[in-house]
């Protein structure tokens, strides 16, 4: 049987990066970069792919930014130093066979979910995301499993409802009613992830979360029928586009075990 993996490139560099406490340099930016090619050799041996997706995030202003100019406003740039290094590590990924993807005003995680969707659409083989991000965590629902390579633990559909307390298809609602602070979406106000669960064990989904807050008498009521619009452009940010012209063949994606 094909199996794919899909690797979040920076989800596994900048965790490397951002484990050593050392001050930025490109000393620093060196060693992170070689331990996360390590990593990269380490989930391509344990998981035996037939196919490799390494997908990294372009820069620069995205689709989301289009839609609300506050998205990742509070985010702290990538150090200069680690940006700097990261053509030549994309050329030692080259260099081991493997097609490095990243496209401008799309994210890591839009390829992600469009490759992934298509390869299980099309009954390819069994899909695996290699990534921490919550985001990525969706695509549970269509069959593809998550890898956390940090503590070497696999994330299925009993994972996310013991985690966030809903299925892995309500997760983009419920990020979406508590908000995401690392990518600046801001949700609604006062609404965290135990009342976003409860509201979603109840209702479904936000639409029948939306038309059940008119009857609402309490504040939580009131606030979702005042900020009814900033709810639904949350639930735009945090839905995975899954559209995204990648590019690539699967026969680009091959990977010959050497």
């Amino acid at each position: 049987m094909s199996r794919l993996l899909a690797i979040d490139g920076l989800n596994i560099v900048r965790r490397v990066y951002e484990a050593s406490p050392e001050p930025d340099s490109p000393e620093k930016a060196d060693l992170a970069l070689r331990h996360a090619l390590s990593s990269f050799r380490k989930l391509i041996t344990e998981h035996e792919p037939s196919h490799v997706l390494p997908a990294f995030d372009f820069g620069g202003p995205t689709w989301r930014h289009a839609l609300y100019a506050g998205y990742r406003a509070g985010r702290a740039p990538m150090p200069a130093e680690l940006r700097a290094a990261l053509p030549a590590f994309y050329a030692q990924l080259e260099g081991w066979g493997l097609r490095v993807v990243s496209l401008p005003e799309v994210e890591a995680d839009d390829v992600i979910g469009t490759v992934v969707l298509r390869w299980l659409g099309e009954g390819r083989g069994e899909a695996t995301v290699a990534t921490t991000d919550k985001d990525l965590h969706p695509l549970i629902a269509n069959g593809a499993r998550v890898w956390d390579h940090f503590k070497g633990e696999w994330h299925d559909h009993a994972w996310v409802e013991r985690k966030w307390g809903v299925p892995p298809e309500q997760l983009p609602d419920l990020l979406a009613l508590m908000g995401d602070a690392t990518d600046s979406i801001p949700g609604v106000s006062k609404v965290g992830a135990k009342t976003a669960a409860r509201l979603l064990r109840t209702y479904g989904n936000l639409d029948a979360i939306m038309a059940g807050a008119g009857i609402l008498k309490d504040t939580l009521g009131e606030t979702l029928r005042k900020e009814r619009e900033m709810l639904y452009l949350s639930r735009q940010l945090v839905q995975l586009k899954t559209d995204v012209r990648v590019g690539v063949s699967w026969n680009m994606l091959a990977w010959d075990r050497h």
